[in-house]
C-alpha cells in the first residue's frame, strides 16, 4: 500500500522548483496559482534567496503551490491516483496540499486558505519575538518535560527522535536539552502550532465556513492525532485548529504502520518527511521526490505498490469509516437496517490504546448495512456502516 506525503514550511530551498519547469505544463500551471494567490511562485521558486523565502507568507504558498504542480506531474491524470494512493497526509502547511489530493478542495481553494494562512501567521508572529527550536535525539518525555518547564509548547513531535519546541525566543534561550539531547534553532519567524497562534486560527476559521469541500476519497491522515478523516467539513476544521496546535507526526507515521503501508513518495520539498520514515517505519519503502529525474523510480513504486482505497465516493451510498486502529464500541441505540439516522448522529466509539474516540455519521442517511460488530477489531479508514444518503453532498 502506498502513501503520498507533502512537507511543511522549513522544507523549501533556493530553486527547488527551477528543475520542474522543464516540464511540461508546469510553468503554465504555476503561473496560474501564482495569480490566484497573488504571490510570484515561479520567481519564489526559482531565483529568490533563502532569507526572500523563509519569509512565512511566501513560504506557504510556495510550497504547497509546488506540491500540486508536482502531483500532477507524478499523476497526470489525476484520477488515476485514486486508483494507486491508498493514503495522503502532510505535515503543518502540508496537510492542505494533501487535501487537494484528496479531493477534499480545489487548487484555487487551497492557494486563497494558504495565503490567507501564510499572511495571518506572519501578522500573529510579529506580536512577539518567538521561534522554534528542533532537539534532536534524548528521551522523548524528558524533552517534553524540560521544554515544558519553561513554557516552551512541543509543536512537532515528528518521532525519530525529534521534537520541534516553540515560543518566546527568551525561553528558548533558557531552555537545557536533557542528557543526550542537542537544540538546533530553526530559521522561521514564529512559534508555529502553539498559542501564539490564536488569532490566526481566528482569522482562518471565517475563511473555512465559507468553504465549500467534498468528503476525501482516499485515507486522510490528520498531523493532530493520526486519525483518519472522512468528512470535508472536519478536514478543514482542523486545517483552521492545527496552527495552534501542536503537530504529531509520530502519530501519522503510527497509522501508516497500522494501515500496513509498504511504500512512501514525498513531493516536494522532499526530503525532511522522507528522512523521518527511514527512521521510524524501518522495511518501508521511501521516496523523496526531488526533481523530475526523480519520476521514473516514483512511478515504478506506484506500479509495485499501488493499491486502490477501500474508500469510494458514489451518489448511492456512503460510508462511515474508522478514524484509527481499536476495538469498535457500538452506542446504546441500536440503528438496524431501514432505520434512518440523523446527521451526526452518534453511532459508537472506537478505543484505542490512548483514548476513545466517538464516531458519528456526519451527513446521516438510511443504514444499508453494518460492516462491523460490537467488539470487533478495526483498523485506520476500516468501513464500518454503509449508508445511503437522504440528499445529495454538497
Amino acid at each position: 500500500m502506498l502513501v503520498v506525503v507533502a512537507p511543511g514550511q522549513g522544507a523549501q530551498s533556493p530553486g527547488f522548483l527551477a528543475p520542474w519547469l522543464d516540464v511540461p505544463g508546469v510553468a503554465e500551471r504555476i503561473e496560474w496559482l501564482s495569480l490566484v494567490s497573488g504571490v510570484d511562485l515561479l520567481t519564489h521558486g526559482t531565483t529568490s534567496d533563502a532569507d526572500t523565502i523563509r519569509n512565512t507568507a511566501i513560504a506557504q504558498p510556495l510550497i504547497v503551490g509546488a506540491g500540486l504542480v508536482t502531483l500532477l506531474s507524478l499523476f497526470p491524470h489525476p484520477s488515476a491516483a485514486f486508483a494507486s494512493i491508498g493514503a495522503g497526509a502532510g505535515h503543518s502547511v502540508g496537510e492542505i496540499t494533501a487535501a487537494v489530493g484528496a479531493g477534499v478542495l480545489t487548487a484555487e481553494q487551497a492557494m486563497i486558505f494558504v495565503r490567507e494562512r501564510g499572511n495571518a501567521m506572519a501578522s500573529a508572529s510579529a506580536v512577539a519575538a518567538t521561534g522554534m527550536a528542533a532537539v534532536l535525539g534524548g528521551d522523548q518525555e524528558e524533552v517534553i518535560s524540560a521544554a515544558t518547564a519553561v513554557g516552551l509548547t512541543p509543536a512537532n513531535i515528528n518521532g525519530a527522535g525529534q521534537i520541534v519546541v516553540a515560543g518566546t525566543l527568551a525561553q528558548i534561550e533558557s531552555f537545557v536539552a536533557p542528557a543526550g539531547a542537542r537544540v538546533r534553532a530553526l530559521e522561521v519567524a514564529g512559534a508555529f502550532h502553539t498559542e501564539h497562534m490564536a488569532s490566526a486560527s481566528s482569522t482562518l476559521g471565517r475563511i473555512g465556513n465559507a468553504m465549500s469541500t467534498h468528503d476525501p476519497r482516499i485515507r486522510l491522515i490528520s498531523n493532530a492525532d493520526g486519525q483518519v478523516v472522512h468528512d470535508g467539513r472536519a478536514v478543514v476544521r482542523r486545517l483552521v485548529s492545527q496552527v495552534s496546535q501542536p503537530v504529531r507526526w509520530d502519530f501519522c507515521m503510527e497509522t501508516m504502520l497500522d494501515l500496513g503501508i509498504t511504500a512512501m513518495i514525498e513531493i516536494p520539498p522532499a526530503g525532511t518527511l522522507t528522512n523521518l520514515a527511514k527512521r521510524a517505519m524501518p522495511g518501508v519503502d521511501t521516496l523523496a521526490l526531488k526533481t523530475p529525474d526523480d519520476l521514473p523510480a516514483a512511478w515504478k513504486m506506484i506500479e509495485r505498490h499501488g493499491m486502490k482505497s477501500t474508500i469510494e465516493t458514489s451518489p448511492t451510498w456512503r460510508l462511515v469509516i474508522s478514524p484509527a486502529k481499536g476495538i469498535f464500541i457500538a452506542s446504546d441505540v441500536t440503528f438496524a437496517e431501514g432505520d434512518s439516522l440523523q446527521p451526526h448522529a452518534h453511532i459508537g466509539s472506537i478505543k484505542t490504546s490512548r483514548e476513545q474516540i466517538p464516531i458519528y455519521a456526519a451527513h446521516g442517511g438510511v443504514v444499508i448495512e453494518w460492516l462491523v460488530h460490537d467488539g470487533d477489531p478495526v483498523s485506520p479508514g476500516a468501513p464500518l456502516l454503509r449508508l445511503h444518503p437522504t440528499e445529495q453532498p454538497t
